[in-house]
């Protein structure tokens, strides 16, 4: 990701103690304000300082200029007041339930499921896949770790809380007796709620997603988007569309929903028209640019030239996309999401698609570094492209693939390919039976990057190869 000055460091938050990742602005654990936080610190050391300055001139004072401590039933009173005693810090009663170690495989976040109260999830269907397929549209519904309606925070028992007028007002997972601000957060607490996109699941016939917010972010700023149509001579083709939002960047969460629906709306169109894969894709990202650019109109930056908006903090993602018919492939990017290739004959080569837009990519382009230490280094993340106000130039990269043999595309952003960067890597996480299970295969690739330590949003597309027949829908 794209890397912007960073606010000053704590070494814990002073709410919960959980240890700041660099450049969190909120605490992953309980949401506050980390930026907030160190102001006050640094205004503290600030005044300490100052008191320890009088202190050391007073202490250089000779003997005889020292005031006399008035006496009292015999003993010294100082002639400073007493500090009070400060008051015991309140308990924080409220932590958030930790992830079940074994919840992925099933339709619901069982970290929020557990901490909202709610009931225990369906178990998996005999094909071993949990979504809910509409047979009319062949659209599977999002599966989210929020509530059933999809609507923000938690839903705790007891007498519901009401708005003026008498509006239902959802009540807090954690303390269960405050209510949600427009923010996510605890009016009484202050602790972040469960959100739609903390945990996202989608199935069409021949087609998967999954994205999760991971476990050390505050929200997910991950987005998809998989479909499912025919060509023009009544073949199959599937797409799917995975964005990743630069955290950097305002709004990274609105960039990269706003990317991903309008590629995969640009591809449902064309497609079914006779576009060609490759330009449809080109088109798809072009339109998806233009989607994120508008936000920035929308937070009132000015529509200037380009020249004029790279110094705005517009908001910013990246792409990439995947569309499989009965003979091709075709990928789409950029910035540093990707997409792999893994046969089902475990014996033939994997493949990584796609090449980052990136510094640590550049680096080993140009000879200068090994792929092992510019990805080593901490500038590796720091992104050369992306979609944006503020990009530079946008440059769509476009590929196509002839498969000899089935497999799956494995469609990602890099809090999966963090935890199995290479293709070999990449095929020893996707399970065996993936073309068949493609939703069972991104539970799995989920829980992957949650295992190895989820240190970002975490969002991947399985797209079996070739595409099966099947009717046409969204998700």
């Amino acid at each position: 990701m794209s890397q912007m000055p960073q606010p000053a460091r704590l070494s814990a938050c002073p709410t919960c103690d959980e240890p700041p990742q660099a450049g969190d602005r909120y605490c992953d654990q309980c949401g506050a304000d980390l930026t907030a936080a160190a102001d006050l610190a640094a205004a503290a050391d600030l005044a300490a300082a100052a008191d320890l300055a009088a202190a050391a001139d007073l202490v250089a004072q000779t003997p005889g200029d020292l005031p006399v401590p008035p006496q009292l039933n015999g003993a010294a009173r100082s002639p400073y007041p007493e500090p009070e005693p400060e008051p015991e810090p309140e308990p924080d009663d409220y932590e958030l339930a930790a992830p079940a170690p074994d919840g992925y495989g099933q339709p619901t976040d069982p970290r929020v499921a557990e901490a909202l109260g709610a009931p225990a999830a369906a178990p998996p269907t005999e094909t071993g896949t949990p979504a809910e397929i509409d047979p009319g549209t062949n659209a599977s519904t999002h599966i989210s770790a929020a509530t059933s309606t999809g609507s923000m925070a938690g839903t705790g028992t007891g007498a519901d809380p009401r708005l003026p007028g008498g509006e239902p007002r959802a009540r807090c997972a954690a303390c269960q007796e405050g209510t949600i601000d427009q923010d996510g957060y605890c009016e009484r607490c202050g602790h972040a709620q469960a959100r739609t996109r903390d945990h996202m699941e989608s199935e069409l016939e021949g087609i998967a997603a999954a994205t999760d917010r991971g476990l050390r972010h505050h929200r997910n700023e991950d987005a998809f988007e998989v479909s499912s149509a025919e060509l023009p001579d009544g073949s199959p083709v599937v797409v799917a569309v995975v964005c990743d939002g630069v955290s950097s960047a305002t709004r990274p969460d609105d960039a990269s929903a706003a990317a991903a629906h309008a590629a995969g709306e640009a591809l449902r169109v064309s497609l079914p028209r006779g576009a060609h894969p490759q330009q449809a894709m080109n088109e798809a990202i072009v339109a998806a640019a233009e989607a994120v650019n508008s936000l920035a109109v929308e937070t009132g930056a000015a529509a200037a030239p380009p020249e004029g908006q790279r110094h705005q903090n517009a908001p910013a993602c990246t792409i990439v996309s995947a569309v499989v018919t009965s003979d091709i492939l075709t990928i789409g990017w950029v910035g540093d999401s990707r997409a792999y290739w893994v046969p089902d004959d475990r014996t033939a080569p994997p493949a990584r698609l796609t090449e980052d837009d990136s510094w640590a990519a550049q680096m080993v382009a140009a000879g200068l570094m090994s792929e092992a230490e510019a990805y080593a280094d901490e500038r590796a993340h720091a992104i050369t492209g992306w979609l944006g106000a503020d990009a530079y130039e946008l440059e769509p990269h476009t590929a196509s693939y002839k498969p000899d043999r089935p497999g799956v595309v494995v469609v990602c952003t890099d809090g999966l390919w963090n935890y199995a960067e290479s293709a070999e890597q990449m095929a020893r996480a996707v399970p065996p039976d993936a073309r068949s299970r493609p939703l069972n295969s991104a539970q799995i690739l989920v829980g992957h990057a949650l295992d190895g330590g989820g240190h970002d949003n975490v969002t991947v597309a399985v797209v079996p190869f070739p595409a099966a027949p099947g009717r046409a829908g969204s998700a």
